[in-house]
């Protein structure tokens, strides 16, 4: 461990998601990284995911209102949020830091944001409750063969106080990552899967596979349809999630069977390669859903520009996963904290400068394609 004082000299030099990414690339172990990093075979998805947030531009508007004092707070479900970027599910956040995602939570309850927690979480539902009760905490829900194991991650969630479940719906089998196929990627033996009884948390080293493809294909349901969606969704009183919406079809399904939101996302282009990015299809969910439920946008978030493209397409909220990690791995809570500072920062400055004081000022008349300046989407 590096000294708190070393620490916190990385952090102030560090103004940008993207020297953070460099910066923890040399901090996090080579498998780890690689699992963290990797996409869907050739990862032409992955390149895709921040590429097509590039090929947008802002039309800025001056002159229509006062800008000196932006508001970036919003409400989501009921809860106030003090700006539209929350955490999204990373897995296994304790290869990064010691504290894994007790120090995200932490982070986020400092911040005013949401924190998702992934069933795969290295840390414990009941720790993460402890640590930060006052966090706005979503538990993210694998849905195992073990169905009554899936169902107690949902009770146990409601007692330590989570405010939604997140149903990742992309997930039936394991895309291939090329990187953990060739490292037989599997977690390291000091961790463990904490929100899983250990008779179903052992991920064994494979000879042709990745321990953890192996082991999700074991544990996982690839029988789901939307009729267990909707039996999940009325198991409780919390608003319920889909994430991974790509289609139309999808988003009105899942309003169909009872999602109360949809998280547009392509799961980090981890899952299938070639699919959208999801910048790319949020405009055209957002149309069709309406004011049916409410969309947020997961997936390719570099800059507070990024945040500020896909709220005028109509997301009510994004959230981020790498950057996250890469937060965590260069200074724990604190790194977390100064990934969050910098987004938020740097939307308020870009809102700012495109001439929008509030959220609700933010409309895809803002937003045009590279090559069709002035006009629009």
């Amino acid at each position: 461990m590096r000294s708190n004082s070393g620490t916190d000299c990385v952090l102030k030099k560090l103004i940008n998601v993207r020297e953070f990414e460099e910066e923890a690339k040399k901090r996090i172990q080579k498998d780890a990284w690689q699992y963290y990093r990797s996409g869907a075979n050739y990862e032409l998805s992955l390149r895709e995911s921040e590429a097509a947030f590039d090929r947008l531009r802002i039309r800025p508007r001056f002159f229509n209102q006062d800008l000196s004092n932006r508001d970036l707070r919003t409400q989501i479900f009921g809860h106030g949020i003090h700006f539209p970027i929350g955490v999204s599910p990373t897995a296994m956040q304790r290869m990064a830091h010691p504290m894994g995602e007790v120090a995200t939570a932490k982070a986020c309850q400092a911040m005013g944001t949401i924190y998702t927690m992934s069933t795969l979480s290295t840390s414990s539902i009941e720790e993460v409750a402890l640590a930060a009760p006052g966090a706005i905490k979503w538990f993210q829900l694998y849905i195992y063969k073990d169905r009554k194991m899936s169902l107690d991650l949902v009770r146990r969630a409601e007692v330590a106080g989570f405010k939604a479940i997140v149903i990742t719906v992309d997930l039936p089998i394991p895309g291939q990552r090329y990187d953990d196929l060739r490292n037989k990627f599997v977690l390291p033996s000091d961790l463990r899967l904490a929100n899983i009884p250990p008779q179903l948390a052992r991920m064994s080293h494979e000879e042709d596979s990745s321990g953890f493809v192996s082991y999700v294909t074991r544990q996982f349901d690839a029988t789901l349809t939307w009729k267990d969606f909707e039996w999940f969704q009325k198991q409780t009183k919390l608003p319920v999630l889909a994430k991974g919406i790509l289609t139309v079809e999808d988003a009105l399904l899942a309003i169909a069977h009872g999602a109360s939101g949809i998280i547009v996302s392509n799961h980090g282009a981890r899952q299938l390669d070639s699919v959208p990015a999801s910048i790319e299809v949020l405009p055209e969910i957002v149309e069709a859903v309406g004011d049916k439920c409410q969309v947020f946008l997961d997936g390719g978030i570099r800059s507070g520009v990024d945040v500020l493209k896909a709220l005028a397409l109509g997301a009510r909220m994004v959230f981020i996963g790498r950057p996250i990690i890469w937060g965590l791995a260069c200074g724990g809570e604190n790194g977390v904290k100064k990934i969050l500072d910098i987004l938020r920062d740097e939307l308020d400055v870009a809102m700012a400068l495109s001439g929008a004081a509030r959220l609700d000022n933010l409309n895809s008349s803002m937003i045009c394609k590279a090559n069709s300046f002035w006009a629009k989407l």
